[in-house]
């Protein structure tokens, strides 16, 4: 890994400008900052525009950091974690997060305790549940892929009991019902700005990891079939999030250093622009007063920079 040293100028080198169509994203006189470091691999950042702070998982050491904006003060939120992993809010503010060592996805109510939304189907345990997203009618959407069960590392070996699949909890009924079928290491996930269009990152596909396009259907509960809307080439995407305008930015990474960071791609697939880190990004955010600032959960630490957007996803 290089060694991280601040910008000495603006605009910053480390973020570029590959197609026109993201110099209106960047903004000049904003750098990439480091924020916070010591963790092990950094993954599912989360806002808390209430309380002015971000979570961040750490997952081989079992914990959830906690980063808090007035202050700066970068501190353990939570351990054990139950190797925590992908986190997000849902439309009361509460917090959603997926665990290796539990196999299941939690959410932790605002008195402190936990509720297991998650923990099987029809009879047979999850996997890993990977990242996690939270549609307007409130509904759960994860990946379970079974990256957490291979060792001891980031959760605890175990048997994989069910297909890699992306799921749908119901908030009125709880039940669980599989929206994507056959994917091939299905990791982040996120929501067009209408919703319309559920996008997935196939991380174990041959040649090529992807990112595919599934449309949403009419009633919001499931999905279609889906296509490929990104082919990754020699890199790979991990956590993925879209702005107001569409736009996917995506962590990026795995393969040689100029790889690492943040790729962003235009609505239509074409990749315009790349923040550089010294590490690869395994997930992203927006937060900040106004959701512009961009919070990247990269390797051994956590990274920000503003820019000239909004994340898709309001904050609650």
């Amino acid at each position: 890994m290089a060694v991280w040293q601040p910008s000495e100028r603006y605009p910053d080198p480390r973020i570029e400008v590959i197609d026109p169509r993201f110099s209106r994203y960047v903004i000049f006189s904003a750098a990439v900052e480091k924020l916070g470091e010591g963790m092990r691999w950094a993954e599912g950042p989360v806002w808390f525009g209430d309380g002015r702070y971000l979570l961040v998982s750490d997952i081989p050491n079992n914990r959830i950091m906690r980063w808090d904006e007035a202050t700066g003060a970068f501190s353990t939120f939570r351990q054990p974690s139950r190797n925590a992993n992908g986190n997000t809010r849902d439309l009361q503010g509460r917090l959603i997060t997926c665990e290796h060592e539990g196999r299941r996805v939690t959410r932790t109510e605002h008195d402190g305790s936990i509720t297991v939304l998650a923990d099987s189907y029809q009879g047979k345990r999850l996997n890993s549940p990977n990242d996690v997203v939270v549609k307007s009618d409130g509904s759960v959407w994860f990946t379970d892929p079974p990256f957490g069960i291979g060792g001891w590392y980031e959760g605890l070996p175990g048997k994989q009991e069910l297909p890699a699949q992306v799921y749908r909890w119901d908030p009125d009924t709880g039940a669980l019902t599989v929206v994507i079928e056959g994917a091939h290491g299905p990791n982040g996930l996120c929501f067009s700005p209408d919703e319309s269009v559920l996008y997935l990152v196939q991380s174990r596909a041959t040649p090529h990891r992807l990112i595919t396009a599934h449309d949403v259907s009419a009633d919001g509960r499931s999905v279609g079939e889906g296509r490929v809307h990104i082919d990754c080439g020699p890199g790979t995407s991990d956590g993925i999030r879209c702005d107001v305008d569409g736009n996917l930015w995506c962590g990026w990474g795995m393969g040689s250093e100029e790889l690492d960071g943040v790729a962003i791609f235009a609505p239509d697939g074409q990749r315009i622009g790349h923040i550089h880190l010294p590490e690869r990004c395994a997930n992203l955010c927006f937060g900040g007063l106004h959701r512009n600032r961009l919070f990247m959960a990269a390797g051994k630490s956590l990274y920000a920079v503003y820019v000239n957007t909004q994340g898709a996803t309001p904050m609650r």
